[in-house]
């Protein structure tokens, strides 16, 4: 990893881990106890992190597990750390040269259904995990989605993040 990527990364993780210690307790935080919030724009330093490399998709998602630890509780965490394997995965893609929106895409079911599962552990009912997370989670992914591609398409007309090889993508 490069030392543009690395500071990018670092970048990234702080805005993680700050955005649900800043925004907790406000109106830009929706809470349905047990295991469900929804912050906005918490998911955008994970997206944007697949523009950039698996690891520093990886790392993000750490860092926002432990904002979100910090601020609400390790179950919550936990929901986070899953921004960790779905990142890493859309990183994956991305760098296999999909187009930035259906690495967007692919990576909400993957996402929804991870945050519902690790609810699981914690005793939450089945269906508070599985349809009120797993559903919510879905949603945030795709609004967080929209304010990511508005960032990403302003950091690729600056020359900070590269597009994928569209010649790499194999239909």
């Amino acid at each position: 990893m490069n030392a543009k990527k690395i500071v990018i990364g670092g970048m990234l993780t702080g805005l993680a881990i700050m955005i649900p210690i800043v925004f907790g307790g406000t109106p830009l935080m929706v809470v349905i106890p047990p295991g469900f919030t929804a912050t906005i724009a918490s998911h955008l330093p994970s997206l944007l992190a697949m523009a950039i490399s698996p690891g520093v998709a990886i790392m993000v998602g750490i860092g926002s597990a432990l904002g979100f630890t910090l601020r609400i509780n390790a179950m919550i965490g936990a929901r986070a750390l899953t921004h960790s394997i779905f990142g890493g995965i859309g990183a994956h893609c991305y760098r296999k040269g999909f187009p930035f929106w259906l690495v967007l895409l692919i990576t909400a079911p993957i996402h929804a259904i991870l945050e519902g599962l690790v609810l699981l552990p914690f005793g939450v009912e089945f269906h508070q995990a599985m349809i009120v997370t797993t559903v919510g989670t879905a949603l945030h992914h795709l609004i967080d989605s929209g304010l990511t591609l508005t960032v990403y398409h302003s950091l690729t007309r600056l020359s900070i993040l590269k597009k994928p090889s569209l010649s790499s993508y194999k239909h």
